[in-house]
């Protein structure tokens, strides 16, 4: 509690308002912030300029709102830090307002303590709550404590409702980390184990080659034959290892997928008019560009029935391209994990490539991936 304390008074803090995911809206959210600022800070001054004597202390009220305000979007509890030792300079000045907060104050002070409930912990929220009451009394009785009571109920349900919606926004973005993260791991050994086809058959052909070298190439001296020989059995031991290893991988009930891991040329199975460039790739890379598409797919039925679907495969600068899009279609059906574009970027990721999806000015959707070919 002690180093909580020290966190909530004196210690730096770095907690955003707008947080990693809020970026889309992040810019507009900040200037909402500063203008809403800068009109409190204007009202409170001018409130002051013509209940008190004009004595040039306008500025530094100005200065508190504003700088409040300022500070909330790097750190709400600076911000509350500010603000709560600000209570204390308006009293001072404001001696004809028999409120502890008048009206223009508490559209000051009150978003700042919500915004503390909204982005903090149990601890910190408890702390702020026991300074925010001695400082509300303190300021109270230097000026009339019958506004006490009222005044701190109100600021305390304000806290307490925000930190619960806080908190079901923490527990909620926690569960979608945690369901996001099994879900790579899931799909990370799936391409495990789809990997092991793609790798086990250029290991086979290694070993068959070296196995036939002696019947294909005559007059091979004895140091010759030695080396393929020791390559074949190098082979073989890496498909053994390989084959041990997708053990673990694969659940106790499930059978092994004896089928020929699906390439680019699979692609036109899935969508006959789709565009897919002719080109050499590795088998690797072909598997990849085939679980996107298919996953694309997969997504379209379910969220957007009766849509037309069109996949574009191409080479471009040393990576393959897959461009799904789909157009609006009918109401979403719901269902599945929301793990789909987990998968689709744990699997480009294994090649160093990018994902992007998203909805298209029309409705639709977009899904586009590059996959980097490497040197083939």
């Amino acid at each position: 509690m002690i180093r909580t304390f020290l966190r909530v008074v004196l210690l730096p803090d770095r907690t955003r308002v707008f947080g990693a995911g809020d970026s889309r809206f992040k810019l507009f959210g900040q200037a909402a912030v500063l203008v809403y600022g800068l009109v409190l800070a204007i009202g409170i001054s001018s409130a002051y300029v013509q209940r008190e004597s004009p004595d040039g202390w306008w500025p530094l009220l100005f200065a508190i709102v504003l700088g409040t305000y300022a500070l909330v979007l790097f750190s709400p509890l600076g911000a509350w830090r500010l603000a709560t030792a600000g209570l204390f300079a308006m009293r001072l000045l404001n001696t004809h307002e028999p409120a502890i907060l008048g009206d223009w104050q508490w559209c000051w002070y009150l978003p700042v303590l919500v915004g503390v409930g909204l982005r903090y912990g149990g601890r910190v929220v408890f702390v702020v709550a026991v300074i925010t009451t001695g400082a509300v009394y303190l300021v109270g009785a230097m000026g009339n404590l019958d506004h006490f009571p009222p005044t701190l109920l109100f600021l305390g349900l304000a806290l307490l409702v925000s930190y619960a919606f806080g908190s079901r926004g923490r527990a909620e973005r926690r569960f979608h980390e945690e369901r996001d993260a099994k879900a790579a791991l899931v799909e990370r050994a799936r391409i495990a184990r789809e990997m092991h086809d793609v790798v086990a058959h250029h290991m086979s052909m290694v070993a068959v080659r070296c196995e036939t070298a002696p019947y294909r190439i005559t007059g091979l001296p004895e140091a010759g034959l030695k080396e393929f020989a020791e390559l074949g059995d190098a082979a073989r031991a890496a498909i053994a290892d390989m084959q041990n290893l997708l053990g673990v991988l694969r659940s106790a009930d499930q059978q092994a997928d004896r089928a020929p891991q699906p390439g680019l040329a699979d692609i036109r199975a899935l969508v006959p008019q789709a565009s897919v460039a002719d080109a050499d790739v590795p088998p690797a890379v072909g598997l990849t560009a085939y679980r996107v598409v298919q996953e694309a797919l997969t997504n379209a039925r379910r969220h957007a029935p009766g849509s037309s679907v069109s996949v574009v495969v191409s080479v471009v600068d040393q990576a393959l391209e897959v461009f799904v899009r789909n157009t609006a279609g009918g109401p979403s059906r719901g269902g599945g994990g929301g793990h789909g574009l987990v998968g689709m970027r744990e699997r480009v990721a294994v090649h160093g490539g990018s994902v992007t999806a998203e909805p298209t000015p029309d409705g639709g959707f977009a899904v586009r991936a590059r996959i980097p070919l490497g040197e083939r």
